[in-house]
């Protein structure tokens, strides 16, 4: 599910970069369970907080976008 790589990809970048999910969601403006319902593949991020997301992270959208192989 598209859902779930999404949740992969932020997740892993979160942690690449060093922030918690504590720390990210408060630089996003979002509740603790919304950021880890969306890590966990139980909620679709909309591209407003993808953007968000890469632009906390410093990082392309292109880049946090999962590839198509990606299991």
């Amino acid at each position: 599910m598209e859902t779930d790589k999404w949740g992969r990809r932020i997740r892993a970048f979160r942690k690449l970069k060093g922030f918690t999910q504590d720390g990210l969601a408060k630089e996003l403006g979002v509740s603790v369970s919304v950021l880890g319902e969306i890590e966990r593949g139980s909620r679709v991020p909309s591209d407003d907080f993808l953007t968000s997301v890469s632009e906390a992270l410093n990082i392309p959208l292109e880049e946090l976008s999962p590839s198509d192989d990606e299991e």
